[in-house]
């Protein structure tokens, strides 16, 4: 069965449309995680390629290393070029966006979030500066900015074939497509589906794909949700669960041989507002000789200090 990794299934959904097409073009706008509610992945797993729009650099940054065929470019999609102010949110980088409304709101639910200038070009410079051939879907999910990434496009020169809008206000459940679809249809799209939270469209000379088109949600079973199936050392059901097993190991026997920034990224990376006083604590210690002997404490089971059965049970030497 397929894994969907996106959040609610709209890279199945492109793929009943395009028919299982092993190579075509993307471009995906607010691509957040090259993997984690990505809608593109998918497509890139089987062939695809295409261009990955994303501000928040530590997100972007992944790219190079997990999706190299892609072509990575770290901006906001809007109607100007220069710079623009971004709320980012670091623990929940989904609710990161340029608009300071949308950004106290997601304050409002307990998250804190900091203001950077980020680099902002229009989408017809995006296409023109990286999409010479045919573009077979655009994707756009952008935190309450979509009307501006529609309006900067060049809709003579660039058309998708499909493209898939988030079309709900951030943090609520009230529609947002008022604002923009007017706009989208004059271009010459026609609607296709709505799947509660996106909304579809198909050139209007894209025959093949409009008659290829679901009109209706696909069953929720129909695929393999990612974050169904968890995390990957932690659920013998995941497809890399044994991988994860080798790599922890790996790891856990490597801790006194890591750079100390490095050890320090993975400590602020392991932050939750339910651990954040033991991290802390443990960053605050980082050099000092106690913490290097703690490292030595949880290596010693996985560097030759201690020996493992089969089963995990340890024995001591």
């Amino acid at each position: 069965m397929d894994l969907s990794y996106s959040q609610n299934m709209e890279d199945y959904h492109l793929w009943l449309a395009f028919g299982g097409k092993r190579s075509g073009s993307y471009i995906d706008i607010g691509a957040g995680h090259p993997v984690a509610d990505n809608v593109s992945f998918f497509f890139y797993e089987r062939g695809w390629q295409g261009i990955v729009v994303e501000p928040q650099r530590s997100l972007i940054d992944l790219y190079a290393r997990l999706r190299p065929r892609d072509t990575a470019v770290a901006a906001l999609i809007g109607t100007q070029s220069g710079t623009a102010d971004f709320h980012v949110f670091d623990a929940l980088h989904g609710l990161s966006t340029t608009s300071a409304k949308f950004a106290d709101a997601g304050a409002a639910l307990g998250a804190g979030y900091r203001t950077i200038k980020v680099p902002m070009m229009t989408l017809a410079a995006l296409c023109e500066a990286h999409a010479p051939g045919p573009i077979d879907f655009l994707k756009i999910d952008v935190e309450g900015a979509e009307a501006d990434v529609l309006k900067s496009g060049d809709w003579k020169r660039y058309r998708p074939k499909a493209i898939v809008i988030e079309a709900i206000a951030p943090g609520s459940n009230e529609p947002s497509w008022q604002d923009w679809e007017p706009y989208l249809l004059a271009q010459g799209y026609r609607f296709m589906l709505f799947d509660t939270l996106n909304r579809f469209y198909v050139a209007e000379e894209a025959h093949d794909i409009a008659t290829a088109f679901p009109r209706e949600r696909a069953s929720w079973d129909s695929v393999r949700h990612m974050y169904e199936i968890g995390r990957a050392p932690e659920n013998a059901g995941h497809p890399e669960h044994a991988l994860a097993k080798i790599l922890a190991r790996g790891f856990w026997s490597r801790l006194p041989a890591l750079d100390r920034d490095f050890l320090a990224d993975i400590l602020k990376r392991a932050r939750t507002p339910a651990n954040a006083a033991s991290v802390d604590a443990a960053l605050a210690a980082l050099d000092t000789e106690e913490f290097r002997a703690r490292l030595g404490r949880i290596a010693c089971g996985y560097d030759g200090g201690q020996i493992y059965k089969e089963d995990g049970d340890e024995e001591r030497r």
